[in-house]
Parts: C-alpha cells; sequence; structure tokens
C-alpha cells in the first residue's frame, strides 16, 4: 500500500489495481484481495477512488 499525500489530503493506493482510498484500512483488504485473487473486488472498490476518475 501507498501513501499519498495531495491537496492536503492523504490518500492510501493499493499497489496492486491502482485504487485510491481516503481509509487506510480499505486499502489494506483490497491489496490483500488484489494478491490473492488476482482481481478486484466489487464490494471493496466501491469504497474507493478509480485511478481514471482522478484524472478527471
Amino acid at each position: 500500500m501507498k501513501i499519498i499525500d495531495e491537496n492536503n489530503k492523504t490518500r492510501y493506493q493499493c499497489e496492486e489495481c491502482g485504487f485510491l482510498y481516503e481509509e487506510q484500512s480499505w486499502a489494506e483488504k483490497c491489496e490483500a484481495w488484489c494478491m490473492e485473487h488476482q482481481s478486484c473486488n466489487i464490494e471493496i472498490i466501491t469504497r474507493g477512488i478509480s485511478p481514471k476518475q482522478k484524472e478527471i
């Protein structure tokens, strides 16, 4: 998990899929799921910010 500080906000990134989270616990869950299953879990990623959304 990567910690990103931008615009005075701390976000946490799953290093497997790139999704960003405002809460560290969700980023940890995402990364664990991604590493174990080589896929994303829809229930987890709904709590996150897609890397593509961030660019908009």
